[in-house]
């Protein structure tokens, strides 16, 4: 629909009624200002899928109107879907300094570096952009670099917390800005856009220091190797182990692409510290005497290529995980990922290694980097909005959030609860929302971006189910009269030396429904096909309670 001039609207084309593929716009007029791009896996209903991406066809059919791209910080379902993106639209980018080492290894993979402009910030820049203003402020989280966002509009100011939580003891001294954001909301904040991650979960959220001396402790007891996986961009967390690692006078080795990278841009950039000396090539771990290493790896939410799934099936040429070492999981499964988890933590105890797993209240392995229910209060007490939005989670965690924001003031019809596409504009200060913009998802196929859509995926995961039949025809070109018998080839269907007479069935009924077309349709393949297959699947449905894909292979001579 088009925009109205002089109106602010905010929307969201990914982050809505899911965990990942954050992107959020603001605009007034003809001005669009863009928060994070990220990504998200697929599941397993979405074969061989490798990205999912928010579908940007608003943006470009709006191309002018698009300013910039602001990030909030560099988790993937925040950047994740940048190269993809400045591909179709490219804009400038800014973010602060550690985000912007991530982005930039990502657009050299890409080999679009030098095309794009990158602008770095930190909490006291200010940007002009058109008529949008806009400022920042330090958060929390589970990432160095962190930022809130300010939008000062000629309606009023709308404020996004990206992700975050109040650690006020945090590894890297980042704090949170609480006087900033408290001096935000004394002079009124007209809208106010929260992350709703762990709005189910009641209390505040531990300090990660506290996960530091349950790493130590558990180092200090292990006898041979210590294997320990986190998220690769939880450089808190990685300095806890370096910590760790130092205390108990071993060496620590990488495994796995994204661990190398983060830990690369987090040393050049000053946000980690490795003392000289400790860091060790993989190739070396096997050849070291098992109690003088730790390998930290990427794989925590049980993905099959990553190192730790890889060490469990024994299938990394670098390090074979041992009886009695130790393998640490520092991180709680994303959900959806606890099936993998548990299969890889099954393989690691039968290679006879001692795993510490399971719920971070029991094991004190991990933190939260989100809001538990009482900073998220305590955001929306600071920011006194008049309307609230919030995003980044799932309906249950939406509705969840209203309810506290309704519980520290915010009127309960001043809560848009949206999905994505959904728009919420204000005009002389009154919110309503009642259109919509084209959003969805975009998917990334290999090197192939938005080509696959709902037909192929359909034919995929029937090829998965239910396998493929292929039928080969020589008809006569002159008069269209079946020359030889048909040739029934299944690959996943069924295995033919066993289903003989099965397929003689479906090559009789191929010739039968050939010959049954009538003379004027003889020569049109297409409707040759077609007969084909609604015989044969019928068929074969009856026989077998299966809809194999069946394709017809029509030779002329």
């Amino acid at each position: 629909m088009a925009t109205k001039k002089n109106v602010l609207s905010i929307y969201a084309l990914g982050g809505i009624n899911e965990i990942g593929k954050n992107m959020y716009a603001i605009q007034y007029a003809d001005n669009i200002v863009l928060v994070d791009c990220g990504g998200k896996f697929p599941d397993e209903n979405l074969l061989g899928i490798d990205l999912i991406i928010p579908d940007i066809t608003y943006l470009l059919e709006n191309k002018e109107k698009v300013r910039a791209l602001v990030v909030t910080h560099g988790h993937e379902d925040h950047i994740g879907g940048i190269p993809y993106f400045l591909k179709k639209l490219n804009i400038p980018i800014y973010a602060t300094r550690f985000t912007l080492g991530l982005i930039e290894i990502k657009l050299k993979e890409h080999k679009i570096f030098r095309e794009t402009e990158l602008i770095q910030i930190d909490s006291e820049s200010k940007l002009d952009l058109g008529n949008i203003f806009v400022t920042f402020f330090k958060t929390s989280h589970s990432i160095p670099d962190c930022l809130g966002i300010v939008f000062h509009t000629p309606e009023g100011v709308i404020v996004h917390t990206g992700d975050f939580k109040f650690d006020l003891t945090p590894v890297n001294d980042q704090i949170s800005d609480i006087h900033k954001m408290a001096e935000i909301g004394t002079n009124g904040v007209l809208a106010l856009i929260s992350e709703s991650t762990n709005a189910e979960r009641p209390g505040s959220t531990p300090s990660e220091r506290k996960v530091g001396k349950h790493i130590e402790e558990a180092f200090l007891g292990a006898q041979q190797k210590i294997i320990i996986s986190t998220f690769a961009s939880n450089v808190n967390r990685i300095q806890q182990i370096v910590e760790a690692t130092k205390m108990t006078n071993r060496k620590l080795a990488l495994l796995g692409r994204s661990m190398v990278n983060v830990v690369s841009v987090a040393i050049e950039n000053g946000y980690l510290n490795v003392p000289p000396g400790m860091l060790i090539d993989a190739r070396k771990v096997m050849s070291l005497p098992p109690e003088e290493v730790v390998v930290l790896c990427t794989g925590s939410q049980g993905e099959p290529l990553a190192a730790l799934s890889r060490m469990s099936n024994s299938d990394n040429r670098d390090v074979q995980i041992l009886p009695d070492d130790t393998v640490i999981l520092s991180a709680s499964p994303i959900p959806g990922n606890e099936k993998d988890v548990s299969r890889v933590v099954d393989h690691l105890f039968q290679l006879g290694a001692k795993v510490i797993y399971g719920s971070s209240s029991i094991t004190g392995m991990h933190v939260s980097g989100h809001g538990y229910q009482e900073d998220l209060k305590l955001m929306i007490t600071l920011m006194k909005p008049k309307y609230f939005i919030p995003i980044h989670g799932e309906f249950r965690m939406l509705y969840l959030h209203r309810e506290l924001a309704e519980s520290v003031g915010v009127e309960r019809e001043n809560t848009f609860i949206i999905k994505n596409g959904d728009v919420v504009d204000i005009e002389d200060g009154e919110a309503k929302q009642t259109r919509k913009i084209p959003a969805g998802d975009t998917y990334v196929d290999s090197i192939d971006i938005g080509e696959v859509g709902e037909i192929v995926l359909r034919d995929r995961k029937q090829l998965a189910e239910d396998g493929m039949l292929v039928i080969v025809l020589t008809i006569s070109k002159a008069d269209g009269t079946i020359i030889s018998e048909p040739d029934s080839i299944s690959r996943g269907f069924v295995y033919a030396k066993d289903f003989e007479n099965l397929l003689r069935n479906v090559n009789r009924l191929v010739v039968a429904t050939v010959q049954d077309i009538q003379e004027g349709e003889a020569k049109q393949w297409n409707v040759v096909k077609r007969k084909v297959k609604k015989a044969v699947g019928q068929y074969l449905f009856a026989q077998t309670k299966r809809k194999p894909m069946i394709l017809p292979i029509i030779i002329e001579i």
